[in-house]
C-alpha cells in the first residue's frame, strides 16, 4: 500500500488567505465585494482584513481577529452572515491551521485555532518548519566595496565600524539566500593568509581568498579597453559641459595612459534603470574603478546571465560612488541585475575606534563578565571557544539588529561591560540556547539513572496537555512563522519595480531571536519541565520536551543564518 503524502506545514499566510476568502460577502453582495477586493482596495488593504495576534494577553481568547471596522465595510451594520461563520468554522486547505471556533465580539470577529491539533501537527513534523517555504534557483554575487583595495588590501585596523557592518550584513544575506536555494559567492577575493582574512574568520566569516601572487592587471587592461571602445565614451569636443558631483570618480590616478571619461547618464537613460541618482553625469575612470570592475568581471565570468543578480552591499557614504561603479560596469556590457543594499553609519559617541579595537574591547568585556559570573572555571580551550563565540554573537547582534538603512550607535566605553544577564542581544540569546542544551543533558542523565523513560513517538502523546499560555505563544509566534519570516529576504530580492535599492530586512533574524529568548526565558523560569518521575505526569513532560526540542532546533537554524554555532553549556 502506498504511503500517504505528509501534510503540508501550517502557514500563517495560508491561514490568513483562507480566512480572507471566507470573509467575502454572500452572493447578493459578492460582485461589490469583488470590486472592493480587487480594485478599490490595494493588496496591503486586503491583507488588513485579518490580524494575527501575538501578545500573550490577546492570545488568551483569540488567535486571529477581523476588526469591526472591516466588518462594517463588508456587511451592512457589521452583521456577519451565518453562512460566513459556518465557512470559517469549517476552514480547511493546504497549510491552513485548524479552527476550533469563531464568534463576533465587541472587538470584531475573532477566530481560535485548535491548539492540540496545531501542537501535534507542528511538533511531529518539525523538519518542515525549518525548511524554506519555497526553494529557489539562481546565482547571486554579493559585492562588498569596503573590501576592495584602494592602494593596498584593508586591514583590521583600517576597516571602519561602518565598513565592518557592511561585511557582516553581506555575510548574513549570503546565509539567508543559500538557505533558500540560491548559489551565492562573494567579491572581491582577498589575499590568503592576510590579516583581514584572519580577522573575518575570527568573526565566523568565510570570505574567499586568492594567492598573494595573483594579479588582476590583465583583466583591468581589458576593462579599460572595453570602456575606450564603448559608445558611452566622451572624447574632446563631445563632452557635455555641466556641473555635477558625478563628473569624476574619486581615486588615485595609478599611471593611467590618458584621461578616459564615460557618460553615465546616457548609460542610465538608455537601459532605463530606475532609482539611480539623477546627478550621475560624466566620470573620469581611475585605476581604482578599473580594479573594482576587473574583480566583478572575474567573479561573474561563469554566471548564467539570465539568472544572475549582483548585490552591492555598501555604506550610505559610498552609495554614490557605488552607483558610478555599477553604471561603469553596465557600460562595459555587463547585463546582470544590479541592486544596492545601503547600510547606515555606525556611531561611537565620544571616541573613534577601528574594527580591530572594537572586537578586542568586546572580547575583553566578555571575558571579564564571564570571570565575574563563573570565577575560576573560566580557563582552558573550552572557555576560550565559548568567549570567542559569545564575542562574535555580541558583535553580530549589535550591528545587525537595526534596520540596515538606519544608523547604529554603539556604547564602546571600557567600563560599560557586556552583561551575561538580561535581554541584551547576542549574549542573552546564546545563554538561552545553552539552557536548552542543559535541560536535555539533565533529562538524558535521568534516563540513564532510570528516573525517566525514553520519549515516545509524538503519535503516542496527547498534546492537549500543553495548556500553559507560554507554550502556545512559543508555537504560534515562533515555531510556525519562522520559515516564512526568513523567506522574506528572497521575496524582496525577487520583487520587481523596486529601483536600484533593495531592503532585505536583515534585522529580522536577530530581533526574532531576542524576542524568542525573552518569551522562552519567561516560560522556562515559570514552568518546571522535568517533574517528579511519576507515570501520570509523563505525558505532559514528554509534550513539553517535544516543544523544547523543536525550540532547540529552531535556535540552531536561526543561529546558522548568522554563522553562530550553538554553545552546549554556559
Amino acid at each position: 500500500m502506498e504511503s500517504e503524502e505528509p501534510s503540508p506545514p501550517f502557514r500563517v499566510s495560508s491561514t490568513v488567505a483562507a480566512l480572507r476568502f471566507a470573509l467575502r460577502r454572500d452572493a447578493e453582495n459578492h460582485a461589490e465585494a469583488e470590486r472592493a477586493d480587487s480594485g478599490e482596495r490595494s493588496a496591503g488593504d486586503r491583507d488588513k482584513l485579518w490580524f494575527k495576534e501575538s501578545s500573550a494577553k490577546n492570545l488568551r481568547n483569540r488567535d486571529f481577529l477581523a476588526p469591526n471596522t472591516v466588518l462594517s465595510t463588508l456587511y451592512a451594520g457589521g452583521q456577519v452572515p451565518s453562512a460566513v461563520l459556518s465557512r470559517i468554522r469549517s476552514l480547511c486547505g493546504a497549510g491552513v491551521l485548524p479552527v476550533s471556533g469563531c464568534e463576533v465580539t465587541a472587538e470584531g470577529l475573532r477566530v481560535s485555532v485548535s491548539r492540540s491539533e496545531a501542537f501535534g501537527g507542528v511538533l511531529c513534523g518539525m523538519t518542515a518548519y525549518l525548511r524554506p517555504a519555497a526553494q529557489r534557483q539562481g546565482r547571486v554575487l554579493i559585492n562588498c566595496p569596503a573590501l576592495h583595495a584602494k592602494q593596498a588590501p584593508p586591514t583590521p585596523d583600517s576597516l571602519t565600524l561602518g565598513q565592518l557592518r557592511t561585511v557582516l550584513i553581506a555575510d548574513h544575506i549570503a546565509a539567508l539566500l543559500r538557505r533558500q536555494g540560491y548559489s551565492v559567492s562573494f567579491c572581491p577575493a582577498l589575499p590568503e593568509e592576510s590579516d583581514i582574512i584572519s580577522f573575518l574568520r575570527t568573526l565566523g566569516i568565510d570570505w574567499p581568498a586568492a594567492s598573494v601572487s595573483w594579479t588582476n592587471e590583465e583583466r583591468e587592461e581589458e576593462m579599460r579597453s572595453v570602456l575606450e571602445k564603448c559608445i558611452y565614451r566622451e572624447r574632446e569636443g563631445e563632452r557635455w559641459k555641466r556641473g555635477s558631483r558625478g563628473e569624476e570618480m574619486e581615486g588615485v590616478d595609478g599611471g593611467m595612459k590618458e584621461e578616459l571619461k564615460i557618460n553615465l547618464k546616457r548609460v542610465m537613460e538608455e537601459v532605463e534603470l530606475q532609482g539611480y541618482d539623477p546627478s550621475l553625469g560624466t566620470c573620469t575612470v581611475q585605476r581604482e574603478a578599473l580594479c573594482h570592475l576587473a574583480h566583478l568581471d572575474r567573479a561573474t565570468a561563469d554566471f548564467p546571465v539570465s539568472m544572475a543578480t549582483v548585490l552591492h552591499v555598501t555604506s550610505c557614504q559610498d552609495e554614490f560612488r557605488q552607483q558610478q561603479t555599477a553604471m561603469l560596469w553596465r557600460a562595459t556590457g555587463a547585463t546582470a541585475t544590479q541592486r544596492l543594499v545601503i547600510c547606515g553609519p555606525v556611531k561611537t559617541p565620544g571616541t573613534q575606534m577601528s574594527s580591530a579595537q572594537y572586537l578586542q574591547l568586546r572580547r575583553a568585556q566578555m571575558k571579564e563578565a564571564s570571570e565575574m559570573k563563573y570565577g575560576d572555571q573560566v580557563e582552558g580551550q573550552t572557555w576560550d571557544d565559548i568567549i570567542r563565540v559569545m564575542t562574535c554573537a555580541t558583535v553580530r547582534f549589535e550591528l545587525l539588529s537595526t534596520v540596515h538603512t538606519s544608523p547604529v550607535t554603539l556604547d564602546v566605553q571600557r567600563e560599560g561591560g557586556v552583561s551575561t544577564k538580561g535581554p541584551r542581544g547576542g549574549v542573552f540569546v546564546m545563554y538561552n540556547c545553552a539552557r536548552l542544551h542543559t535541560l536535555f543533558s539533565s533529562y538524558e542523565k535521568g534516563v540513564e539513572q532510570g528516573l525517566y523513560p525514553e520519549v515516545p513517538a509524538g503519535t503516542e502523546l496527547d498534546f492537549s496537555a500543553l495548556k500553559e499560555e507560554g507554550e502556545w505563544l512559543l508555537l504560534f509566534n515562533y515555531l510556525i512563522p519562522f520559515s516564512e519570516l526568513v523567506d522574506q529576504s528572497a521575496q524582496a530580492l525577487e520583487a520587481e519595480g523596486g529601483g536600484a535599492r533593495v531592503n532585505l530586512r536583515t534585522e529580522q533574524v536577530c530581533r526574532f531571536l531576542v524576542s524568542l529568548s525573552k518569551d522562552f526565558s519567561s516560560y522556562y523560569n515559570r514552568v518546571h519541565v522535568l517533574g517528579e518521575p511519576l507515570p501520570h505526569l509523563f505525558n505532559q513532560m514528554f509534550c513539553r520536551l517535544f516543544l523544547l526540542r523543536a525550540l532547540r532546533e529552531l535556535y540552531h537554524s536561526a543561529l546558522h543564518s548568522l554563522n553562530l554555532p550553538p554553545i552546549p553549556q554556559l
